[in-house]
């Protein structure tokens, strides 16, 4: 063991095998593979077997590298085409809806002196891992059925809207109205990127760019990476959050590489993000959990069932707006769909925490409810799915 622990990347990579491999036993339903690297890393961390901890390059790889890609890949795989029209209407204000409960409720918690974090707290019950839903709704053969396009909608918006209200909300280099403007103005340099990418292809750039793809330059994806850079650092010059940046940086890229000509560098970019960054950010996540926090505190364990109450009321509240989109039989199952989140919720009690705007057992209860409804939600939202849809439902 002791020598397993003097070299802690290699143990993040054997922890995130492992995970894999045991999200593909066959039990019935499919165990998210982001929850078993963060419980596999709560095992190895300080907190469990104390093999590791978040020290040093583990920390770098698994704190801002990790985040900064964790919202890169959200940005990448933020299909608007597929969403837009109503299903996305929809989606914006089912979250205003939710954004307006979750800090209701977050500022009751603020009252009672449970929490000192309103802000963060309230953002967090609003997400919804797109992340996640992508791969159910594929394995399903949802993507393409109006109840795909309407779940895709509210996951987009569910992990796009609290990073853009995080950014302003916790700005406070500015004035408010300086804010906006500044948001504005990032906002409009990357719709600028955007077109650029989509429209603006020379002939000769893009033959160097796919002569170089299969080469050992790999000139597409250093541009991609040095896009993520130019928009972190764009972010935070602007006095933002960096994972801002990287999430508008993952939009236009994604909007360059939509279509088949765009799948080879697509696939490049998925197995740097999610065949590395992204299983440091979850295993480092799960040893820097702070589990005697949650254990030792008697509040803690108390609202963490009350945060998964209040991520499934928050985020299934919207499913009202849905009455004449939705059949009956659809609500239950699209109300837990959009109520499970984990990603963001680790991302936004890393920032707390780091920025002591969040206790670590608060964060500790945060997450567990999160780890909670990524595990309990979908496979209950499949099985109600899989008694109500009918043949034709696929068409």
């Amino acid at each position: 063991m002791s020598g397993l622990s003097n070299h802690p990347v290699f143990l993040v990579m054997l922890v995130a095998v492992a995970a894999t491999l045991i999200a593909e036993i066959p039990i019935g339903f499919r165990l998210p593979v982001v929850v078993l690297e963060m419980v596999l890393g709560i095992v190895i961390g300080p907190h469990g077997l104390g093999m590791t901890d978040a020290s040093g390059l583990l920390g770098w790889l698994g704190g801002t590298a990790g985040l900064a890609a964790l919202f890169f890949m959200g940005g990448v795989e933020l299909d608007l085409d597929r969403v837009r029209g109503r299903p996305l209407a929809l989606a914006v204000g089912g979250w205003a809806l939710s954004l307006l409960l979750g800090l209701s409720f977050a500022g009751l918690l603020y009252l009672a002196s449970i929490i000192r974090s309103p802000v963060l707290v309230g953002l967090s019950l609003t997400t919804t891992s797109l992340g996640m839903l992508l791969p159910i709704l594929k394995d399903k053969g949802e993507f393409d059925t109006q109840f795909g396009r309407f779940a895709l909608a509210a996951g987009a918006v569910g992990e796009f809207g609290p990073v853009i209200v995080m950014s302003l909300l916790l700005t406070t280099e500015y004035s408010h109205w300086q804010e906006v403007v500044l948001m504005l103005a990032f906002v409009g340099i990357a719709f600028v990127a955007a077109n650029v990418a989509l429209k603006a292809r020379p002939p000769k750039a893009l033959e160097l760019l796919t002569r170089t793809m299969n080469s050992s330059a790999q000139l597409p994806v250093l541009l991609s990476v040095l896009l993520l850079t130019s928009f972190l650092v764009l972010s935070e010059t602007f006095g933002f959050e960096g994972v801002l940046g990287a999430f508008a940086g993952g939009m236009v890229v994604g909007l360059a590489t939509r279509g088949k000509q765009g799948e080879p560098l697509r696939e490049k970019i998925d197995a740097i993000g999610f065949g590395f960054f992204m299983p440091f950010f979850f295993v480092v996540s799960g040893i820097k959990f702070d589990l005697g926090a949650l254990l030792n505190s008697r509040m803690a364990m108390l609202i963490l069932p009350m945060f998964l109450v209040l991520l499934f009321v928050v985020r299934g509240a919207p499913v009202y707006l849905y009455r004449k989109e939705l059949a009956k039989a659809e609500k239950l199952p699209f109300a837990l769909y959009s109520a499970s989140a984990l990603p963001l919720i680790v991302a936004l009690t890393e920032i707390g925490v780091r920025t002591h705007r969040m206790t670590s057992d608060i964060a500790a209860a945060l997450v567990g409810a999160g780890m909670v409804s990524v595990l309990l939600f979908p496979t209950l939202a499949g099985i109600l799915r899989t008694r109500s849809v009918s043949p034709a439902d696929h068409q």
